[in-house]
This record gives C-alpha cells, structure tokens and sequence, in this order.
C-alpha cells in the first residue's frame, strides 16, 4: 500500500496532500474546534497516525450541492476525531452525517402493538 502522503509528514500536510492532489482543493481551512483538536492531538504524540478523510459522497469537495469532480475550492475542516484504538484520524469535511445508510424516518415509528401482537417488524 502506498500513501498519498509521507508517514511522517505533520496531520495538516497529510490533510493538505489528499485535499490538494486527489480531490483538487486550492485551499484547506479549519473550525476552531478542528484547529483546537489537531493541537491536543499533536500534544498527546498522534500526530503520525494516517488519516482517513470523512466528506459528502456526491463529490470530491466538501459541498454535497456540487457534483462530481471540481477544481479549486475552499476544502473545509469541521471536526478531527482521534480512534486511538484503531491509530487513525477521521477528518471530518464539511457537514455531513456520519451514520449513511438510515431512512430519514425510522422502522421503529411504524411497529405498534394490536390485540397484543407485535405489528411492523418486517
């Protein structure tokens, strides 16, 4: 396997590397929350773990309006969230929902009890 980044290269390069020369970001920009996570990361020595860049799947940038592949936009960093189990860091870009895959309207809303037996489940 080979990393778009160097190992050792700081979490603002790796973030900056895939951003840049994978999804053709111009710039990269930080919530100060993400900026306060990225220095407590790199206080507590993670800072070398890989990351894994968490984003809309409707395009390479961070805009789930825009489409497909674009060129030079503003790639936005949200949050940083440090698995020190798993040693990698999920940068998290734009606002997106973490958890694909639910209905907007869960299964549960529709299982109910009749005359004492259990409706909905299927």
């Amino acid at each position: 396997m080979q990393y778009a980044y160097d190992e050792e290269d700081s979490v603002e390069t790796k973030i900056s590397k895939v951003a840049c020369n994978l999804y053709g970001a111009s710039i990269i920009t930080y919530s100060a929350a993400a900026r306060k996570k990225l220095k407590h990361i790199v206080e507590l020595g993670y800072g070398n773990f890989p990351i894994c860049i968490a984003k809309t799947q409707y395009s390479f940038s961070t805009d789930p309006k825009i489409y497909g592949a674009v060129d030079n936009f503003e790639f936005h960093v949200q949050d940083i969230v440090m698995n020190a189990g798993a040693e990698m860091l999920v940068v998290i870009a734009g606002e997106i929902m973490r958890m694909p895959g639910l209905p907007k309207e869960p299964q549960a809303l529709h299982i109910d009890i009749v005359n004492g037996e259990i409706e909905g489940l299927s």
